[in-house]
């Protein structure tokens, strides 16, 4: 179990054959005592994820009336490690720079390298470790953003740490989620991470220049998203090739809090 967020255990699924010529179980007469003992576990667990949700809910509310206040498109950026996340943003501020005022907060468990790659594009980041912790939340946000420039009127995007699971779950008071997923990941990444396929409003498909060297199946992932999500915008792009990115930088213009 997560000690973070406490994504756990009722829902868990283990798929397999039954093996042949099972033995029955004896009768244990503690059976009924253990039962207890796991359903009593299972609200406790329960009771604390509903905890810990509502506490981040409240900081993600002040979060968005700071964001509207100030005019701001704030978006929560998502994928799995290694999906080209980074490289993609970097390309779309040196794209935007001159265009909006913009801002970034990085997360990751450790290390400020790419709050580094960020700052020498000369756009304000901001670095969260969350060490053990697999996500990003609201309260982390609420307590990075006095340590930047505020983007008046223009772009914050929030780099959430690598992970399909538990950034699904938490609102941090962005405008969207974009979830990034690559040509050298598995098409049914939809299907696998459903919740966060679910709580996308856009994918991003991107390092779409390696696909003549990838047996990947691209109208195959997008039917797993749509199935997911019937109303999911998805983009085809490349960071490296710059093929899609005009695009993707028209949705974000169209996302603007004062366009027209």
């Amino acid at each position: 179990m997560c000690l973070t967020c406490g994504c756990g255990s009722d829902e868990v699924l283990i798929r397999g054959r039954k093996p042949l010529n099972k033995p029955k179980a004896p009768v244990n007469f503690k059976l009924h005592r253990i039962e207890s003992k796991v359903a009593e576990d299972t609200q406790r667990i329960v009771k604390l994820e509903q905890d810990i949700l509502h506490k981040n809910d409240l900081h993600a509310q002040r979060n968005r009336a700071l964001f509207e206040q100030h005019g701001m498109l704030a978006l929560n950026l998502v994928s799995s490690p290694g999906s080209g996340k980074t490289t993609l943003l970097v390309s779309t501020l040196q794209a935007l720079q001159g265009r909006y005022p913009l801002a970034v907060i990085e997360g990751d468990q450790q290390t400020e390298q790419d709050a580094d790659r960020i700052r020498a594009t000369g756009v304000s980041a901001v670095q969260i470790n969350t060490g053990k912790g697999c996500h990003l939340d609201a309260q982390m946000v609420e307590r990075a953003l006095p340590e930047m420039p505020i983007p008046e009127g223009g772009m914050l995007f929030i780099e959430n740490v690598g992970n399909l699971v538990c950034p699904a779950g938490f609102d941090l008071g962005e405008f969207a989620k974009v979830v990034v997923l690559s040509v050298t990941e598995g098409e049914d990444k939809p299907l696998k991470y459903p919740d966060m396929f679910r709580a996308a409003n856009l994918m991003l498909l991107n390092k779409c220049d390696l696909l003549p060297y990838l047996s990947f199946d691209v109208a195959l992932a997008e039917s797993y998203a749509r199935r997911v999500n019937p109303d999911i915008r998805i983009i085809r792009l490349s960071a490296a090739s710059g093929e899609g990115m005009d695009d993707w930088l028209s949705w974000l213009e169209q996302q603007r809090p004062n366009a027209n």
